[in-house]
């Protein structure tokens, strides 16, 4: 199985450092209530306006910081260190909180950015030497007040391939409240419980041509995380049975044009699908299905990882979907 090692880590925080405070080009998720509030990212968004949109700039920072912890002795630690503290500051962390205030922002990157933002929070708690998690702490709360306030109203999972997935967001977000608000965690447990517990037989269409996460595999990964090791066997054993799609329909994607944004997402998939397939492989320990779960997961990990760079559509955000895939168990 491809591992991290310091040379890779080391592409990985170059490509994110290129990229976190480049401005330009940039897709805005920002609804506009009057001439005034038409903006740069810059002046909406201090610390989150580069990486092409929010969302892709929050878990570039995530990605810097979890291998600046990881790789300590790396030449880049120091460069990371050193951008964070100008960007990590009270008063641009206090701009993009303000941003939540106004009433066009209910919606504002849910789910996808806030639970991004909760474990780039989570991350940055693990940086004792600097006041970053401090500073991020207020917009973390924010976020998780407003994401259990939005799972009291989502009576359905959204099961897409995209930014609206529920179970990739939860999962991030779940590693978070295990940590800093343990009433959140058992909310986000009980509603993947109620909405998951008893799917079984998945047989469905993956991939759509523009997506980047797998729906079956994120919902195993959030019920691997809310449940004990022996249940959880027990409903992947009937979610995805022995001989179904697992084992039928789960080929690397093809990525026909890397330019296009929407199809280069599928880069992403391999990535993700490799790091979803670890994870189960992970819950179910010695099982008849481990070796194929590895095998799977290795393949789309081959078939991905020479991508990661070379078009900004993909560069911007792939690398920390390496990571995910690379970073081997949540609290790692």
């Amino acid at each position: 199985m491809t591992q991290l090692d310091p040379a890779l880590a080391a592409r990985f925080a170059n490509i994110a450092l290129g990229h976190v405070a480049r401005e330009y080009p940039h897709k805005l998720d920002h609804v506009m209530e009057s001439d005034g509030d038409v903006l740069p990212p810059r002046v909406l968004h201090p610390v989150f306006f580069g990486s092409f949109d929010w969302h892709s700039c929050v878990h570039g920072w995530w990605t810097l910081l979890t291998l600046r912890r990881m790789f300590p002795a790396m030449s880049e630690s120091a460069d990371i260190a050193a951008l964070a503290e100008t960007t990590f500051s009270p008063e641009k962390l206090g701009v993009e909180l303000a941003y939540l205030d106004r009433p066009s922002a209910r919606g504002f990157e849910r789910p996808y950015g806030w639970g991004w933002l909760l474990a780039l929070h989570l991350e940055a708690t693990r940086h004792e030497d600097r006041g970053w998690a401090t500073h991020l702490e207020p917009l973390a709360g924010r976020l998780a007040s407003a994401l259990g306030d939005y799972l009291g109203t989502l009576t359905y999972p959204i099961t897409v391939g995209t930014h609206f997935n529920t179970a990739f967001a939860l999962i991030l977000a779940h590693e978070w409240a295990q940590v800093h608000d343990p009433s959140l965690a058992e909310t986000i447990e009980s509603w993947a419980l109620r909405v998951f517990g008893n799917r079984r037989d998945y047989e469905g269409w993956e991939p759509g041509g523009d997506e980047f996460l797998s729906p079956a595999l994120t919902a195993a990964v959030l019920m691997r995380r809310c449940l004990p090791a022996r249940d959880f066997a027990l409903w992947f054993a009937t979610f995805l049975p022995e001989g179904g799609w697992l084992e039928r329909d789960l080929p690397p994607a093809t990525v026909s044009d890397r330019s296009d944004g929407k199809i280069a997402h599928l880069d992403g998939l391999n990535l993700s699908r490799a790091w979803c397939l670890r994870e189960i492989a992970a819950g179910l320990g010695a099982s008849s299905r481990t070796d194929l779960l590895e095998e799977r997961a290795q393949a789309h990990l081959t078939i991905a990882l020479p991508h990661v760079a070379g078009d900004y559509m993909g560069e911007h955000w792939l690398a920390s979907f390496a990571l995910l895939a690379l970073r081997g168990a949540p609290d790692n």
